[in-house]
């Protein structure tokens, strides 16, 4: 048996373009000039005030941290609702999930930076929900690449760490997962490149949605 711990944003959906402009206005709301499309990928993944703090060089969360995270969330869900700021499946995922919810010798998790809220949203909205029978988000969990989201998920699915297998797109899921002692797969669709994910101590690469169902 194997626990699968799939990341959200970057992995199982394109929310870039959503979470670049969240935090653009963010930036911009607090005097700050909007940030580089580059400066918000690089942070996908982790707690969101840890993000913003590491988005304007700062080593520690600070109150205007604390601040723009607040003012993040406000606005988030209405943003979300304008034109253009939908958060598509990539190609390839909803056949990819459905094929490891049919076998019984895996179950699935989530371990994502995203809020509690924002992950339901996605699994409910994509018909995943049923499929994933652990999650740990920013609500629960010291940020990635902290070990916590996987651990939790493995001794609440009665697993070993060992027999896990985080699949991410950014070099924190990567840092993660080896410091749980689970084996690590990043993605080459998300925001993270290929030598970065393989730097920070992905086992392997999958280059489409199939190369993981090929790998079990």
């Amino acid at each position: 048996m194997k626990l699968v711990l799939f990341d959200c944003d970057g992995t199982l959906v394109d929310s870039a373009a959503l979470i670049h402009e969240v935090m653009a206005r963010t930036f911009v709301q607090f005097g700050h000039s909007r940030p580089d499309l580059s400066s918000t990928k690089s942070i996908i993944g982790l707690t969101l005030d840890i993000a913003i703090a590491r988005m304007q060089g700062k080593l520690h969360v600070d109150d205007e941290a604390i601040a723009m995270t607040a003012h993040y969330k406000s606005i988030y869900m209405n943003v979300r609702q304008e034109p253009g700021m939908d958060v598509p499946l990539f190609a390839g995922i909803k056949p990819m999930i459905d094929g490891l919810a049919a076998r019984e010798d895996i179950l699935i998790g989530a371990v994502t930076g995203k809020s509690r809220r924002g992950l339901v949203n996605v699994l409910e909205t994509h018909g995943f929900a049923p499929h994933f029978i652990v999650s740990r988000t920013a609500d629960d969990c010291p940020s990635k690449p902290h070990p916590a989201m996987v651990t939790e998920c493995c001794d609440e699915a009665g697993m070993k760490a060992a027999d896990a297998i985080v699949i991410g797109d950014a070099v924190y899921d990567m840092q993660m997962a080896k410091a749980a002692g689970a084996k690590a797969i990043g993605v080459s669709w998300g925001y993270a490149s290929v030598d970065d994910l393989i730097a920070a101590g992905a086992d392997t690469v999958a280059y489409h949605p199939n190369d993981v169902l090929d790998h079990f």
